[in-house]
C-alpha cells in the first residue's frame, strides 16, 4: 500500500523536498539548500514553517462530548475553558493487556462541552477516534477529519511577526486557540521545538494557499520550510517524547515522565487503575536524558550500562544536537540502579563504550511561553 501524501505534496516535490514515510505518509524529511541543519537554525534562530498534515483530526460533538473525551483521556478537562488546548493521554483501559500504556498522545482543542478536537498522531489516529467512538453514547459522533484538515506549524523566535504580516491572530496565550468552524484558520500556540510557535489547521483544499502566504510574509524574516529531520532534532533538544519511543504500549505515563498530563483526582480515564498502582509502587524505569561528550551518537535501541558494564538501560532517541553539537539521547533507565542527574553511564556503540553524561531535559533553554 502506497502512503498517503499531504495536500502540500507538489509543492514539496517542487522545492527538492526529500520525502519518506512517515506513519503511512510520504513527508518531507529535509529540503534541498540546506538540509537538517539550516532547517534546525531557523527555527531556533529565526522561524521555520513545517508541513504536519500526516496529524490526524478528529471531531467528538454532540451533548456532553467533552465530558466522554475527559472520562477517557487522561488529562484533567475542567483545567482549561473553552478557546483553550490541552496535552493529553489515550491510555490502554484496565483490564485489557498492556493497561496503562499509551496508545496515543495528542492535543485537545476544546470549544466548548459539545465541541472538542481532537489531533492525534498519523499512525494512531484512527485506533483513538475508534476507540471513542465505541465509548460514545447516543447523540456524541466522532469523526475522522484526517482528510479535510491539513496542519501546519510555523516555529521560532520570528513566528508572531510572520502570522501578523500574513494578517493572522498572533497575540494569544500558550496554549490558546482562535478561529474553528466557519473560520478561515485556526491558530493555535503551542508547537514541538520548544521555540515560541504556532500550529495551524486548515481546510485541506485551501493548505496550498495557507503555505504560499506564509513563506511570503516570513521572506524578511529569514524563514525556512522545514522537514521532520529538523522536527525530530528540534523535539528532541527538548526532551520531548515521541510515540513510539518515548511512549507506547509498553512505556507509561509514569515512566515517560508525562504524569503532568494525568488528571490523578479523576474518578475515571482509561488506564486510571494500572498508572495509579504504578505510581504507588514506583515506576521500574524513568526517562533520563544523556548527553556525549565524545564523537559517538547514541542512537534508539543502543543499551546504557555502567560502570562495570551491566545493562541498566536502553536508548530510546538519539541524535546530533545541532545547537549544542554533541550528541544527545533520550533513555529508559531502571530505577534500580540509582541512576541521578550528573551521574556518568556509557552508550554501547557497536560495542565499544561511549562515554554519556545523565541529565535532566531539556537540553536546551525552553522559549515555549
Amino acid at each position: 500500500m502506497s502512503p498517503r501524501t499531504s495536500p502540500l505534496h507538489e509543492r514539496h516535490v517542487a522545492a527538492g523536498a526529500k520525502l519518506a514515510d512517515f506513519g503511512g505518509w510520504s513527508m518531507p524529511i529535509e529540503y534541498a539548500g540546506g538540509g537538517v541543519l539550516a532547517e534546525h537554525a531557523a527555527v531556533r534562530e529565526a522561524v521555520g514553517l513545517f508541513d504536519v498534515s500526516h496529524l490526524g483530526t478528529g471531531t467528538v460533538r454532540g451533548p456532553g462530548a467533552a465530558a466522554l473525551v475527559d472520562a477517557c483521556l487522561t488529562n484533567d478537562l475542567a483545567r482549561i475553558r473553552p478557546g483553550q488546548a490541552q496535552y493529553t493521554l489515550c491510555c490502554v483501559p484496565d483490564g485489557e493487556a498492556d493497561a496503562g500504556g499509551v496508545v496515543d498522545d495528542l492535543i485537545v482543542y476544546l470549544h466548548g462541552p459539545d465541541d472538542v478536537l481532537l489531533v492525534p498522531n498519523a499512525a494512531n489516529a484512527q485506533e483513538v477516534l475508534a476507540r471513542l467512538a465505541a465509548a460514545a453514547p447516543a447523540g456524541v459522533e466522532v469523526t475522522d477529519r484526517h482528510e479535510e484538515v491539513a496542519v501546519l506549524a510555523l516555529q521560532g523566535p520570528r513566528s508572531a511577526a510572520v502570522l501578523s504580516a500574513a494578517g493572522l491572530v498572533a497575540d494569544l496565550p500558550y496554549m490558546a486557540f482562535a478561529g474553528g468552524e466557519g473560520q478561515e484558520v485556526t491558530v493555535c500556540r503551542t508547537g514541538y521545538t520548544g521555540e515560541h510557535g504556532y500550529e495551524l489547521l486548515v481546510a485541506a483544499d485551501r493548505a496550498g494557499e495557507l503555505w504560499d502566504r506564509l513563506l511570503e510574509a516570513g521572506a524578511a524574516e529569514g524563514i525556512r520550510p522545514c522537514g521532520l529531520g529538523a522536527r525530530d532534532t528540534l523535539r528532541t533538544e527538548m526532551g520531548y517524547p515521541l510515540h513510539g519511543h518515548e511512549l507506547s504500549r509498553s512505556i507509561t505515563p509514569n515512566q515517560a515522565r508525562s504524569g503532568w498530563a494525568v488528571g490523578w483526582d479523576k474518578p475515571a480515564f482509561w488506564g486510571r487503575e494500572a498508572l495509579l498502582t504504578e505510581r504507588g509502587a514506583g515506576p521500574a524505569r524513568l526517562l533520563w536524558g544523556l548527553r556525549a561528550p565524545g564523537r559517538g551518537i547514541p542512537r534508539p535501541g543502543m543499551a546504557v550500562v555502567d560502570g562495570d558494564g551491566a545493562r541498566v538501560g536502553e536508548v530510546t532517541s538519539g541524535t546530533f544536537s545541532p545547537t549544542l553539537r554533541t550528541g544527545i539521547a533520550l533513555a529508559l533507565l531502571d530505577t534500580v540502579a540509582g541512576v541521578a542527574d550528573g551521574a556518568e553511564l556509557a552508550v554501547d556503540v557497536r560495542g565499544r563504550p561511549q562515554p554519556v553524561e545523565v541529565v535532566r531535559p531539556p537540553f536546551v533553554p525552553s522559549h515555549v511561553r
